[in-house]
């Protein structure tokens, strides 16, 4: 039997929605996939959907709930040794409630997933796979995450959070002359479960709650164009619904004279 040997697309959060859709866009490109989300039903559902069109991928599929912490460290130790080329960390919830009366269960699930899980996947993967030709790392994060949302501040400074990280990844590995790219993704309203999840409710209607959204194909479209060009920031303007690429949108201080001199 011949070895496939291309490159793989890891793909967090890949049951539904963008994750789903990026899958396939993938897939249609030729891209082995690692899939992860908790459901394995529906990652089992996605595989056998694509490999009807693509039999010569491989298709792995790895049911893990990346709430709990060592789950994290012990998925990417799983996968570290195949050939990676892209790392898209989408995994994540939203939540709407003001600050002094939301859930703070939900709010610390949502800071380790949004936050904490990225952060480490980010990491592990710039420190393995920065010197290989062609990686990317791209951070799905949110046009809230370049604007305060009413009655969303926590999420959006979850958002905000891995906007600034990603950015200042970007300009790190531009720095140090490495041949990764870290890219960031900011979506606004797309049709998935984020509003059922984001207002805990069990429907949730995009037509009567929004009237304007991309759907989940369309963010995956907008994700590649991204990944094929050499900008930092997609970003779909929350008011137009516009896509834009963008350079670096926060303020760098690189070149600042009162920078740490070690």
């Amino acid at each position: 039997m011949v070895q496939n040997i291309k490159k793989y697309t890891v793909i967090t959060g890949a049951s539904s929605g963008i994750g789903y859709e990026t899958a396939k866009a993938f897939a249609e490109r030729g891209s082995n996939l690692i899939l992860i989300a908790r459901r394995k039903d529906r990652l089992e559902t996605l595989r056998q959907e694509i490999l009807s069109l693509y039999p010569m991928l491989d298709i792995v599929i790895l049911a893990m709930d990346l709430s709990i912490s060592q789950n994290v460290f012990k998925l990417y130790e799983s996968i570290k040794s195949y050939p990676l080329q892209t790392w898209i960390n989408n995994a994540g919830f939203g939540n709407y409630d003001s600050v002094g009366e939301q859930n703070l269960e939900k709010i610390s699930r949502m800071l380790h997933l949004n936050v904490e899980v990225l952060t480490i996947f980010s990491s592990l993967f710039v420190h393995d796979f920065k010197d290989i030709e062609g990686t990317q790392l791209i951070n799905i994060s949110s046009c809230g995450g370049y604007t305060i949302v009413p009655n969303a501040v926590t999420y959006c400074a979850t958002k905000f959070y891995v906007s600034a990280f990603t950015e200042g990844l970007a300009w790190e590995l531009k720095a140090s002359h490495a041949k990764m790219q870290a890219k960031v993704l900011a979506p606004a309203a797309t049709k998935t479960e984020f509003g059922k999840v984001a207002n805990h409710v069990k429907e949730y209607n995009y037509d009567k709650l929004f009237g304007t959204y991309h759907t989940s194909q369309e963010m995956a479209a907008f994700l590649l164009e991204l990944y094929d060009s050499d900008k930092v920031v997609g970003f779909v303007d929350r008011e137009t619904f516009l896509f834009h690429l963008y350079d670096p949108q926060f303020q760098y201080a690189g070149n600042s004279q009162h920078n740490q001199k070690m």
